[in-house]
């Protein structure tokens, strides 16, 4: 192999030269091609235990405040494309349920202690009351993200 230019050879990196491509067929996606990454959950998960997290440390609203921007900001960018999968769970009665008993939980949970005298005012009490808010947030979501996932994919068949 050669390191020299042949006479009718340009070296010039500048110059635009079509690429190659094949057409994407984006008919061909699949129901399953519309789910969540796993940092999304990640985000719902620490919004949904920003009552205790601020229970635990009131100076993190600041983070807390970021956290919800940069949720809101990517789920009207990055995930626009899986807006049909949103409009699926919020049609659907199982993600309505998951978001009724996740604030039945938050508030049964605190009535429930306070009747019994265990009111939760440690800031590990509030961490523990944050670790499984975001775990349950998360489990709850990925179910719902099954369900509509299985949904759509039996919609989509011939």
């Amino acid at each position: 192999m050669s390191n020299t230019l042949t006479t009718g050879e340009n070296m010039n990196v500048l110059q635009k030269r079509p690429a190659p491509a094949a057409a994407i067929d984006t008919s061909a996606l699949t129901a399953a091609d519309y789910r969540l990454p796993v940092w999304f959950f990640g985000f719902e998960g620490v919004l949904a235990a920003a009552f205790d997290i601020l229970g635990a440390f009131p100076s993190a609203w600041p983070v807390l405040v970021v956290l919800l921007a940069v949720n809101i900001t990517v789920s009207l960018t990055m995930m626009r494309g899986r807006l049909k999968l949103a409009k699926a769970l919020w049609r659907g009665k199982e993600t309505r349920r998951v978001a009724i008993a996740l604030v039945v939980l938050r508030i049964g949970s605190h009535f429930a202690l306070n009747a019994l005298g265990m009111t939760v005012t440690s800031a590990l009490g509030h961490i523990l009351f944050a670790f499984v808010m975001a775990a349950t947030t998360i489990g709850l979501l990925a179910y719902s993200q099954h369900t509509a996932i299985r949904t759509l994919s039996a919609a989509t068949a011939p």
